[in-house]
């Protein structure tokens, strides 16, 4: 019974946050807060949707909702952190390719389909996977309670289940990170990083997918 009111708190929470974009007054107070401070709140979109995702792969990998367990006090600023990182990113690389359209040197960029692809693939391509890499880091850290001190780096680089990051999380760059971001960066400005906040709650499912895929090789 715990359980099953945890999964509706949890989507109503979700639902409360569709709610803020589908009010008229909420949806306004939205789009002037991310035009005037986009990198606050890339920070608190993340730190709220990234954090319903690492609940989520949680549920899905022990078919129960975890929290002290897990250290969420530790992880929602870590995601805030990455949310921080994804906002300048989605920039750079929308910038960049929006110069090398002007400049005529890619085929078929001028389109608004075509330019968001280039954007995709060159973000998932070049800070994609070394971003979920870099989560996978961060994780471990965490987990080892070693993330606000000296970081043991060398041993959690090389204590990585490398084949499984390559295999199933690598792998999703391709068939689901680049289809999902193309549409992403067709969106104008102002709701890509609440998008790409949305998007993270499906990082974690593949994360908890590639956890899962781990236990059983290892059973």
């Amino acid at each position: 019974m715990k359980t099953r009111m945890l999964d509706l708190l949890w989507g109503a929470v979700l639902a409360a946050v569709a709610g803020v974009l589908l009010s008229d007054y909420s949806h306004a107070w939205f789009v002037r807060a991310t035009a005037a401070h986009p990198v606050v709140m890339g920070f608190f979109k993340f730190a709220l949707l990234a954090s319903m995702g690492e609940l989520l792969a949680v549920r899905i990998v022990s078919s129960e909702w975890k929290f002290g367990s897990i250290n969420m006090p530790v992880k929602i600023p870590v995601w805030g952190c990455f949310g921080v990182m994804i906002t300048v990113a989605f920039t750079v690389f929308s910038a960049g390719v929006d110069a090398l359209v002007r400049a005529e040197m890619l085929p078929f960029g001028n389109s608004p389909v075509g330019a968001a692809f280039y954007k995709s693939v060159f973000m998932n391509l070049t800070f994609g996977f070394e971003f979920m890499v870099l989560h996978r880091i961060t994780d471990t850290l965490i987990e080892r309670k070693a993330l606000l001190g000296r970081w043991p780096f060398m041993e959690v680089w090389n204590g990585m289940d490398w084949k499984n990051m390559f295999g199933v999380v690598g792998f999703s760059v391709l068939w689901f990170w680049i289809p999902a971001h193309t549409v992403t960066f067709c969106l104008p400005p102002v709701y890509r990083i609440i998008t790409a906040a949305g998007l993270s709650i499906c990082l974690g499912i593949i994360l908890a997918s590639a956890k899962l895929k781990a236990r059983k090789l290892s059973d």
